[in-house]
């Protein structure tokens, strides 16, 4: 077998939901404003939970959507860029809340990506591997815990939540396209904080750092680079993956995108010679969550019975790295 079957999903926004009009109370900004420039309209903020917590509710979704027990998962792969802990990983902690005793987990940092390497490498997995079934990816972000609220540019952008989707191998399509550009890496950034190690001046370690100075803890990023970044990977990644299917982009039923910004989307939408009907758009909602946004929105497309055996859907991201990546499968 040389393709994947997705065989549930699941999604999970915390309560909290903080509306365009909020950021006025804090901001030189307007709910015009932000919509106009980012589609955004709505976004949830964790109140406390933490992340490992709404990717465990998410994950409970997905298996239920299979119709599997935890046993009977191989192998957990977490997609975070806002983990709880800087060790164990989320997928660990995941493995233990959930029960999944036969499963091995771990952590890969694809940043917005992260769904797309996360699903390749599950395929990867699945056709070299007999001992793996099953595999569940679990997406969960706090992005809440690493925006600067003081930068008007950005911190309208993101959200909080998680998604997740059950995988097993099968005898259907799947082709991917995978770039990473790290020449750009600090296009988009956050930084730990500096060393803690009381033999050493920390000051020195700035010498190595290209990146600039930027708020400790908070994600920097470089909007008109990001824009160009993301508008030309997002069609040539696509493009790719459906010419190694042998198909053309006009093929595909649905594309599931990241969900940066509607211009980036629609920008995208016009390269590739596509309607926006074709794209799954559920920006307004829930901003950006990183690699939370394809699950989420893949969770919603298939609840809503969007998706119909034999559709061709392509899921396509990108982000801090600078990474991007798409994922051509045959829907079962």
């Amino acid at each position: 077998m040389s393709g994947v079957v997705i065989k549930g999903t699941g999604a999970y926004l915390p309560a909290l939901c903080v509306d365009n009009e909020a950021f006025t109370k804090i901001l030189d900004t307007s709910d015009e404003w932000i919509r106009t420039r980012t589609g955004i309209r709505t976004r949830h903020f964790s109140d406390g939970e933490p992340g490992w917590s709404m990717g465990l509710k998410a994950a409970r979704q997905a298996l239920d959507s299979a119709n599997l027990r935890p046993e009977e998962i191989d192998l957990i792969l977490g997609t975070t860029v806002t983990p709880d802990y800087c060790t164990p990983s989320l997928a660990c902690v995941l493995q233990g809340k959930l029960g999944a005793v036969n499963a091995i987990a771990f952590d890969i940092s694809c940043a917005c990506a992260g769904f797309v390497y996360a699903l390749d490498l599950a395929n990867r997995y699945l056709m070299t591997d007999d001992k793996i079934k099953n595999v569940l990816i679990v997406g969960s972000e706090m992005l809440s815990r690493v925006t600067n609220f003081e930068d008007r540019a950005s911190c309208v952008l993101f959200g909080d939540g998680a998604g997740a989707a059950v995988v097993s191998a099968a005898d259907a399509l799947f082709t991917s396209s995978l770039k990473v550009e790290g020449m750009g890496a600090g296009q988009i950034f956050g930084r730990y904080h500096g060393t803690r190690n009381p033999f050493c001046n920390p000051s020195p370690a700035m010498d190595y750092d290209e990146y600039g100075d930027y708020k400790e803890g908070c994600l920097y990023m470089n909007g008109k680079e990001v824009y160009k970044f993301a508008t030309r990977v997002m069609a040539e990644t696509v493009t790719e993956a459906a010419a190694k299917a042998g198909i053309t982009p006009a093929e595909i039923d649905l594309i599931i995108p990241h969900q940066a910004n509607i211009r980036i989307i629609e920008t995208a939408a016009q390269r590739l010679h596509l309607p926006m009907e074709r794209f799954a758009v559920n920006i307004q909602k829930y901003g950006n969550t990183s690699s939370a946004c394809i699950p989420i929105c893949l969770d919603e497309v298939n609840r809503a019975g969007r998706l119909k055996k034999g559709d061709k859907v392509c899921f396509v991201g990108f982000g801090a790295g600078l990474v991007a990546g798409a994922a051509l499968i045959e829907w079962q």
